[in-house]
């Protein structure tokens, strides 16, 4: 009898959702797809911007702004994404991507067309969910940035 209490009463301990090695959930595996993913599109959006590709320069130009902060936006952008792929930087990519996209989808609502800036909003949530996931990474940044300071 006590074989099958003792079996019983110590269940195995759940991987967490941003443990390493064989213990992964399928959620942190969707989300690490998704921040490769996200990373080569902002790639490919910045990289469009900062070598003023003619569609950058049409919809930079319908906004009134200048190319400066079109090559300002494309760089922002293209680091976002390298840092998106870096371990310990990821997490706080996905909170600056955060704010960039919320003023992409409010730049689409007001300047632009309003249908498309759904695309904006939902990859906000997409951010938030790998920086929630990246979390720890993002407590490890700051505690070595502390330290050096």
């Amino acid at each position: 009898m006590s074989e099958t209490t003792t079996a019983t009463a110590a269940p195995a301990a759940a991987p967490s959702a941003g443990s390493t090695g064989r213990g992964r959930s399928r959620g942190t595996v969707a989300l690490n797809v998704a921040r490769f993913a996200l990373a080569l599109f902002l790639a490919f959006s910045g990289t469009a911007k900062l070598i003023a590709h003619e569609s950058a320069i049409e919809s930079f130009d319908r906004m009134g702004w200048s190319h400066g902060a079109m090559y300002a936006v494309g760089g922002l952008e293209t680091a976002g994404a390298i840092a998106l792929l870096i371990p310990i930087l990821s997490g706080v990519a996905a909170i600056a991507f955060c704010g960039l996209l919320a003023g992409a989808s409010v730049v689409q609502l007001t300047l632009l067309d309003p249908p498309n800036a759904v695309m904006p909003a939902l990859l906000i949530v997409v951010m938030v969910l790998i920086a929630r996931n990246r979390q720890d990474r993002t407590v490890a940044l700051v505690a070595l940035v502390r330290r050096s300071a």
